[in-house]
């Protein structure tokens, strides 16, 4: 998670390699950088894994605790086309019944844009890029005054 109470989970587009391997990868700047996901709760994990397998683009969670009373988790997502929104979003419903987290809200399918998909505690957003940007999500629910948190990448 950043400063802002985020956690950013990156991964380039498909058609680009990247040019050295990951355990090569230069240490960032930031002092408060871990790469893994391990201060995710399993649910959480789950929903980042099944993103990433399915080359979603720059998952980013926000850490709502003590901020509202909607949920605990946004985690949000991009997919490249509105076939692949929609695709996303059905793998992680499909992942999510699979292990057992009961039935999940969705909106949004029809068009694929933005889908949101509520499981309770945790809120997933699934934008095509241009609509991501237009909305901005992350900079609405990441301000924090404490500045606490720290970047994962993938």
């Amino acid at each position: 998670m950043d400063h802002k109470g985020t956690l950013a989970l990156s991964r380039q587009p498909a058609h680009t390699a990247p040019e050295t391997p990951q355990s090569e990868a230069p240490a960032s700047a930031d002092a408060h950088e871990d790469n893994s996901t391990d201060s995710l709760l399993p649910l959480e994990t789950l929903i980042v894994n099944k993103l990433d397998d399915d080359k979603a683009q720059d998952i980013v969670c926000i850490d709502l605790r003590g901020k509202s009373s909607v949920a605990d988790t946004l985690i949000i997502a991009s997919g490249r086309s509105h076939r692949h929104v929609g695709a996303l979003a059905d793998h992680v419903v499909r992942a999510l019944k699979e292990a057992g987290h009961g039935k999940a809200k969705i909106e949004g399918l029809p068009a694929c844009d933005w889908v949101l998909i509520d499981v309770g505690d945790v809120v997933v957003h699934i934008f095509r890029p241009e609509v991501r940007s237009f909305y901005n999500i992350e900079k609405i629910w990441s301000l924090s005054p404490e500045g606490t948190g720290h970047t994962v990448s993938v």
